[in-house]
């Protein structure tokens, strides 16, 4: 282990760090509101035009909504005050008017705001207390006579519903779209065109962001070496093209989005389903994005499990009803809306309001929902409603038509808020930020919104297939641009960003498992989803351990097991493949030969036992073995066997491990137990501790006689159960939608890398692989190592320091630090 002393130092340090960069970004966020305010205030004081006047009505009672309605609104009128229409502030409330039009220094509303937080009659009494800047910003308004901007107000920004395809100002030298507005965007805001990046970093970046993986060194040797202009181009393609790569690896991020997983809060009550067959056969097949949103809101069987929802173990508040949440999940995966806050009450951060949540979500519902107002029943029943009533009314009785009908508004082509929002989470993918920035609030400012807009027009007019858009973005020069440092998340997410370049992105979890697995060692060899869908009848058997007339985990020691067969006719036999393993050991015999044996469950091979195959009955026997290294405690353990027998006329027979077996737990046997003639009578059925597709060491993907292979082969992350190490590295639980995965490094990444027990474990057999093919080679070791991780050759000097550091005594302990430095460096970890 890495790091094993300090532990609660560390973790001390880690919540410090983190509290500190949860008010840092929120003072970054607060500055940049402070001098938009700043700007408007000086812009009144030296003229106040009735435009400007409007703007501050807007932006003070934004403030009030942010700080002041949750006590102060028509729907809670605490003290009989309502801030949220003119006649409410003007009124007053039972203590008498708040604001004295044209006079704040006699306004009641501003003295209580300037009162020290411990009076009793200071605003608000809980809560965040409003700024300096905003109580001048209150009085301002007041001062210049309380306008109140007429007609229906959005105290938020809200972009427009439909796209319009925008038209460029001036020609360009550039063929791509991406290139060409982003052209426009550089001249704009006099920015020069940078240099596009190395072959090398190239090949690394788009190979990662496409499929996932690393280029194999031969792949990479061959790109450099390829003179032809158009290589990037071709490459992009051929990743693209690359359908089961692609998808396994899109398949993280459509998981996140989708909230969809293997296991997890949801499963126990069967009270949540996969959509995982679905999804992955629709990114396999690039099915038409449009097509997949429908088929998600007006779902079949396969793909219902996303607006299901989640049924939570005992109750649970009205906010977090199943459909409720599918109308939160729908809003902020496919509209970039946050609709979270306003299921409990009008929302803060944006125009949607608790009746317009609740119209949504009895889109949903089986009859209409009646409305809760932070947990309290209004008796109001609210009717089904879309939340842009300008697409469509929702006018069917049955929840399957008003879902076919929700489907077609979606997915219209004057919904401009789907395409821009997939766009931009695309966008977000591959250049480390969106084009607007908070991926969930597609009402904020875009630094381009032409581009935004083109790029969306254009994917809604390619039959909205989600390749071509990523062919589009791959394939552009501005995607070949040096990564950018902008500093801090703070800068990339201010309203005033200036796009320079991509982003450096930190690689995910699963980009980082499966790179160490592909170029070092798998760390997993099961999987929790098989998109091949492999499945065996066999079964994980050992003897079964009771305690207390309860089955329990099997205990340490030595166990064996019997299985007989007839054959009429062996000479008859085409071929008997065997296929056997264990956790943690075993060894195979049949009719008392020895067949297969095993030492670790992940290393199998298929054997063909045609020779030691009798006339009549025939006997297998194991003996299996659950390692003590856990002491006495017990612990998952399990045999798995398959046997396929083919006859010349191709009639095929199967044997595999499951509860007809016998078993023994005693080991007072000489060798005539593995014999036919042996008296098994004392011994007892096997039990089934799990079967072929679930068990503690997943799916077994290679192991079935049509599926195992010499090439070298890796259980890919996204398949896979998440653990310790993928968690730690960023992978969320997904319980809700996940839209951005944290880009920021911490001690607890760092403690996973340098400290986790199966990725030590995997480095210690890599290492030890690499010290036997490179014993007599230290220089060539190195460059394989760096040519498989980076992507490049080691400098000289990296040479020179490594040779001298492996020069004392080159054991595979210096392999191993050295794999250790070069998946912890920022080189490896970011793109």
């Amino acid at each position: 282990m890495r790091i094993s002393k300090n532990k609660n130092l560390l973790f001390i340090v880690i919540l410090i760090a983190g509290i500190s960069l949860y008010f840092f970004n929120q003072h970054a966020v607060l500055q940049e509101d402070d001098e938009e305010l700043n700007l408007l205030l000086l812009k009144i004081e030296h003229s106040p035009t009735p435009i400007l006047l409007d703007s501050l009505n807007l932006k003070v009672r934004a403030i009030w909504t942010q700080k002041c309605y949750s006590c102060h609104s028509s729907e809670k009128m605490k003290a009989d005050l309502a801030l949220d229409t003119y006649d409410g502030v003007l009124t007053g409330g039972k203590d008498g008017p708040v604001i004295n039009v044209n006079k704040s220094g006699r306004s009641e509303m501003i003295r209580r705001l300037k009162l020290h937080r411990g009076n009793k009659d200071a605003m608000p009494p809980k809560g965040e207390s409003l700024t300096p800047l905003e109580i001048k910003a209150i009085a301002t308004w007041i001062d210049h006579g309380a306008v109140w901007a007429k007609g229906k107000v959005n105290v938020f920004n809200e972009s427009p519903l439909a796209l319009q395809k925008p038209k460029l100002s001036e020609p360009s030298e550039y063929d791509n779209p991406v290139d060409i507005w982003v052209d426009q965007y550089f001249r704009k805001n006099h920015i020069t065109w940078s240099p596009i990046i190395s072959d090398e970093k190239f090949i690394r970046k788009v190979y990662l962001d496409v499929i996932g993986l690393a280029p194999g060194i031969d792949e990479l040797h061959e790109f450099i070496n390829d003179k032809s202009p158009d290589k990037r181009i071709k490459l992009v393609d051929q990743l693209l093209d690359r359908n089961q790569d692609y998808a396994t690896h899109w398949l993280s991020f459509w998981n996140d989005l989708l909230r969809n997983d293997y296991a997890g809060t949801g499963f126990i009550t069967e009270g949540r389903k996969q959509i995982s067959t679905w999804l992955y056969q629709s990114l396999l097949h690039d099915t038409a994005y449009t097509r997949m949103v429908r088929s998600l809101i007006h779902p079949y069987s396969e793909s219902e499990g996303f607006i299901n929802g989640i049924q939570w173990r005992g109750e649970v508040n009205a906010s977090q009803r199943t459909e409720m949440q599918a109308a939160q999940n729908v809003s902020q995966s496919l509209l970039g809306i946050n609709m979270k806050c306003a299921s409990c009450h009008n929302s803060f951060v944006n125009n949607l309001s608790l009746e317009q949540s609740y119209g949504f979500a009895s889109v949903f519902a089986k009859q209409p929902l009646e409305m809760h107002r932070c947990d309290i029943p209004t008796g109001k029943k609210i009717k089904p409603a879309f939340l842009y009533p300008s697409l469509g009314s929702i006018t069917k009785d049955s929840l399957q038509d008003r879902l076919e009908e929700l489907a077609q508004f979606m997915t219209s082509p004057d919904n401009g808020r789907l395409y821009r929002t997939l766009v931009n989470r695309m966008w977000h993918q591959l250049f480390g930020r969106g084009i607007i920035s908070t991926l969930d609030n597609m009402d904020g400012k875009a630094w381009s919104q032409e581009l935004l807009d083109a790029l969306a027009c254009d994917f809604r007019d390619h039959q909205t297939s989600i390749k071509t858009l990523l062919k589009l973005l791959l394939q552009s020069k501005t995607y070949q641009l040096p990564s950018v440092d902008y500093q801090s998340p703070e800068e990339m997410n201010r309203s005033s960003f200036i796009f320079n370049g991509p982003a450096y992105k930190k690689l995910h979890a699963e980009q980082v498992i499966d790179v160490i697995g592909q170029c070092i060692q798998p760390l997993y060899e099961g999987v929790s989803f098989d998109p091949s869908f492999h499945r065996l009848p066999s079964q994980w058997i050992w003897y079964h351990e009771i305690s207390f007339d309860r089955t329990v985990l099997p205990k340490p020691g030595k166990v064996y097991f019997r299985k007989t067969f007839d054959l009429s006719s062996p000479d008859k036999i085409k071929s008997a493949k065997l296929i056997a393993t264990a956790e943690h050991s075993h060894r195979t015999f049949l009719n008392g030969k020895e067949i297969a044996s095993g030492n670790d469950y992940r290393y199998f091979e298929i054997k063909n036992i045609k020779e030691f195959l009798v006339t009549g009955r025939n006997m297998i026997a194991v003996e299996a073995i659950n390692d003590a290294e856990q002491g006495d405690m017990a612990n998952p353990a399990g045999f798995l066997f398959y046997l396929q027998i083919v006859k010349d006329n191709k009639d095929t027979s199967v044997i595999y491990s499951d509860e007809t077996w016998l078993s023994s737990n005693t080991e007072e046997h000489n060798e005539s137990w593995q014999k036919i003639n042996f008296n098994d009578l004392s011994w007892k059925h096997a039990h089934r501790y799990y079967n072929f597709t679930n068990s503690p060491w997943g799916l077994l993907t290679r192991f079935g006689i049509d599926s195992i292979d010499n090439r070298f082969q890796i259980a890919r992350a996204a398949l896979v159960q998440a653990d310790p190490l993928s968690l730690a590295l960023g992978r969320p639980t997904r319980e809700n939608v996940t839209t951005k995965r944290s880009e920021e490094p911490g001690l607890l990444q760092t403690i996973a890398l340098t400290n986790n027990t199966l990725l030590h474990k995997r480095i210690r057999e890599g290492a030890t692989k690499l010290f036997e093919s490179f014993k007599s080679d230290k220089t060539l070791c190195i460059e394989q190592l760096y040519l498989k991780l980076l992507c490049r050759y080691p400098s000289e000097k990296e040479i020179q320091i490594l040779t001298s550091y492996f020069a004392a005594s080159y054991q595979t302990e210096d392999i191993e630090d050295l794999i250790w430095s070069i998946i912890a460096s920022p080189e490896f970890q970011y793109l």
